[in-house]
């Protein structure tokens, strides 16, 4: 097994974890931002000191690569390519929507085995950033930046439950009115939350080349995307 420090910037909140051998050891949370230029910093500082002062070495580093704020991930991935290139350790990217499937299958949310999870990032007015998983988290449909309707998940939501969640997903409540649609409140991509997820891509050698790894802004998807998603 592993010691894994966990930096997720993506969104407001800014938070930093360390796992031993799978289990949390140590996290901090601030839910007042954004502060990641000024509160990352300190939270690293404390994770770094409460390893090295515990002899634990440490073995990677696991970021939140996107989609998200450009502001956040920048700072997020920029202190997470640091400790690696000053330490020589692996670098992990995590990306932000799965880790966002981590608690709501941890705290048993869902009953239905053919349910899919959609988790959702706010962008403006109606638009979203959203991705959709199985309960295995195999990707159902890629990432979209979507502006929300009755009929956007229709196609899902006709054979099977769906499951929204995320800062994204209250202001679609009363516009995606169907009775296979579920809505799971306080659900926030955490530093904690990238453990099972950081751990599998470890155990599979999966690390990113530090000198060339760019997270996935939100500014960079949406150039991409047709003109009627805009």
């Amino acid at each position: 097994m592993s010691c894994i420090l966990h930096i997720e910037t993506s969104t407001n909140v800014c938070s930093v974890a360390v796992s031993e051998d799978g289990g949390c050891i140590f996290e901090l949370e601030d839910h007042t931002g954004p502060n990641h230029a000024e509160q990352l910093g300190t939270f690293v500082d404390e994770a770094l000191s409460f390893v090295d002062n515990h002899a634990i070495p440490l073995d990677a580093v696991a970021v939140s690569c996107g989609p998200g704020s450009y502001t956040g991930l920048r700072i997020g991935v920029s202190m997470a390519k640091g400790i690696c290139y000053g330490r020589g350790v692996k670098l992990i990217a995590v990306p932000t929507l799965e880790l966002m499937c981590t608690p709501v299958l941890l705290q048993e949310k869902i009953a239905e085995e053919n349910a899919l999870l959609c988790p959702m990032l706010d962008a403006r007015r109606m638009e979203v950033y959203a991705q959709i998983f199985d309960r295995s988290l195999k990707e159902i449909r890629p990432i979209h930046a979507d502006v929300v309707d009755a009929e956007t998940y229709k196609e899902f939501l006709d054979k099977q439950p769906v499951y929204f969640f995320g800062n994204g997903a209250m202001k679609c409540k009363e516009t995606i009115n169907h009775p296979n649609a579920h809505f799971i409140e306080g659900i926030e991509p955490l530093a904690k939350s990238m453990m099972p997820l950081a751990e599998k891509r470890m155990a599979r050698e999966q690390f990113e080349d530090v000198a060339y790894f760019v997270p996935f802004y939100l500014k960079d998807f949406v150039a991409k995307q047709p003109r009627k998603l805009l």
